[in-house]
């Protein structure tokens, strides 16, 4: 069962209901790892906590071991072509359907510290009762061993570099934000049907930040959440387009893979939301790569 401490209820009348959203493909120990993390939370009183989770065309028994241990989570199968952002797109129309009050996308290597769900339902309160209006809250994640801030919430570095985003460093009070990492968000129910779902238009990445842009846009405001709400390690640029050792056709294969920087998931991304010059933004990192120019720093 879920832990429940005495805080004050954040909905008035009736059960807080609380869907967790979550894609995984091959990594169950992580995935596991990763329920037993939700499971462990403290969350205030009357909070329902239900799972929708997508498993994509995993083959090393993930979803036998995730109902057995944690039978209480929707696990729906695919056949391995979703990736992240089209398996959470599935999973968020799935959860639509029994309207939860508040949406948690999760990454199943995002291991939530004991009070983080409790935290976020805090400050999405209090921040929706400042802004009038619904709100997402983004909450930042950490390396484990170094402590070094891994995914969270951006700001555009400026007018001028529009495609460009820093990450922001938390602090003890809520900071506005443009874009985001979908490792850990909540979005209330208002928001999910101002914004609506993530777009299946995105291949693997990049969904996240469209949504964070595409709710700006609608004057749904998002925030970083005060201080950090779990661990989760940044993926290694080896054996990636962003390796240097590999030789440039090697890049330039694994830059229009899914995991890479897909030109169709690209197009869609810039054409949206870089303004007039968008065909200058949409070639530039394909020249950079061309021109041995693109080194360490991806565009997003």
């Amino acid at each position: 069962m879920l832990k429940e401490t005495p805080q004050t209820n954040i909905k008035q009348n009736g059960k807080i209901r609380l869907c967790i959203l979550l894609t995984y493909f091959n990594r169950k120990d992580k995935t596991i790892e990763c329920f037993n993390k939700v499971r462990a939370n403290s969350l205030p009183e009357n909070t329902e906590v239900t799972a929708v989770v997508v498993d994509d065309g995993s083959t090393d028994g993930t979803a036998d071991a995730l109902h057995s241990q944690h039978p209480w989570i929707n696990i729906a199968r695919a056949a391995g072509n979703l990736y992240w952002c089209k398996g959470m797109h599935q999973a968020f129309d799935i959860a639509r359907k029994s309207d939860p009050d508040f949406y948690v996308w999760l990454n199943d290597d995002t291991m939530l510290q004991p009070d983080a769900l409790a935290r976020l339902l805090a400050t999405e309160r209090e921040l929706r009762a400042a802004a009038g209006q619904a709100v997402v809250v983004v909450g930042s994640t950490v390396d484990e061993k170094t402590g070094l801030l891994t995914y969270g919430g951006s700001r555009r570095l400026s007018a001028l570099k529009r495609m460009r985003f820093a990450r922001i460093q938390p602090s003890d009070k809520a900071q506005q934000c443009d874009a985001m990492n979908g490792n850990l968000v909540l979005v209330s129910k208002e928001a999910a049907n101002i914004v609506g779902n993530l777009d299946p238009t995105f291949e693997h990445a990049m969904g996240d930040t469209d949504y964070a842009l595409r709710a700006n846009k609608l004057g749904v405001q998002v925030w970083v959440a005060p201080g950090v709400y779990g661990t989760c390690s940044n993926n290694s640029i080896e054996g990636t387009y962003m390796d240097e050792s590999l030789p440039f056709t090697r890049r330039w294969q694994l830059m229009m893979h899914r995991k890479g920087l897909p030109w169709r998931s690209w197009l869609a991304l810039t054409s949206r939301h870089a303004g007039p010059a968008w065909p200058l933004y949409f070639c530039w990192p394909y020249l950079s790569l061309t021109l041995g120019l693109y080194k360490k720093k991806k565009s997003i």
